[in-house]
């Protein structure tokens, strides 16, 4: 069996399997948890493990994962970063700083849905990706939803914090459902727009859209149905990285 671990800054997603995800964990990001602590806390899951692959955008974390990876279990993991495959050609004006995160997205992208798709990553940040040709263009970041709900009830005096869920209506005659409709229709909009724009600028009139991240569920029936929803798209995109990367 092998680990595919997608280490974000709010969440750590673990998927289990070979070829195809078999089960998936999700766990709370800690930047100050040690090694120890990671050990303790995702042991149970390493029977019969026998490789670990991970993308993260926590350089803090990466220390702890290795550490104790290398020593309770002797495995070095291998993460997704500059010498290792991924069949994505970065075409950014500075590659090394695109997330493995993102990387991983569109691997996933690519081995399941085409050499061209727009990715959107909704986390901490909502992250749009267009691949086109196999070639990462380019990433619009935008504030995720559950960080523009933080951020508005945090810097106000009356509004305290709500579960999102989708609105009824364009305008709320209540608070949370004014919020609701301001923050997730806003949202969703803004996607359709930008997916809108990517499209015509980039000549890709049929590009597919794929959704993924742990906000996704709540734009989902606002969206275009065309638009494919995969939660596990970046452990599918480890997947394929690690097939890239064995020896003949």
């Amino acid at each position: 069996m092998r680990l595919y671990i997608d280490i974000g800054n709010s969440n750590i997603v673990i998927g289990k399997g070979l070829d195809t995800i078999k089960e998936t964990y999700r766990y709370t990001t800690d930047p100050d948890k040690s090694s120890d602590e990671y050990y303790a806390m995702l042991k149970h899951l390493f029977d019969d493990v026998e490789a670990v692959i991970i993308a993260s955008v926590v350089p803090q974390v990466n220390a702890a994962f290795k550490t104790f990876l290398v020593r309770y279990f002797g495995i070095v993991p291998t993460f997704v970063g500059p010498g290792v495959k991924t069949g994505v050609k970065i075409k950014t004006d500075n590659p090394k700083e695109v997330g493995a995160d993102l990387v991983a997205g569109a691997a996933g992208a690519m081995s399941h849905y085409g050499d061209t798709a727009i990715v959107i990553d909704m986390g901490t940040a909502t992250t749009i990706s267009f691949i086109g040709d196999k070639e990462l263009k380019g990433v619009a970041i935008t504030l995720g939803l559950d960080s523009a709900k933080n951020c508005l009830v945090s810097r106000t005096s009356k509004l305290l914090q709500f579960e999102f869920e989708e609105p009824k209506d364009v305008l709320g005659t209540n608070t949370v459902d004014a919020l609701n409709a301001g923050l997730v229709l806003g949202h969703a909009f803004q996607i359709i727009g930008m997916v809108n724009n990517i499209r015509s600028r980039h000549q890709a009139p049929d590009a597919p859209v794929i959704i993924t991240g742990g906000a996704s569920r709540f734009i989902e029936g606002i969206v275009p149905d065309a638009y494919r929803f995969d939660e596990h798209l970046v452990l599918k995109g480890l997947i394929a990285i690690h097939h890239r990367n064995q020896k003949a």
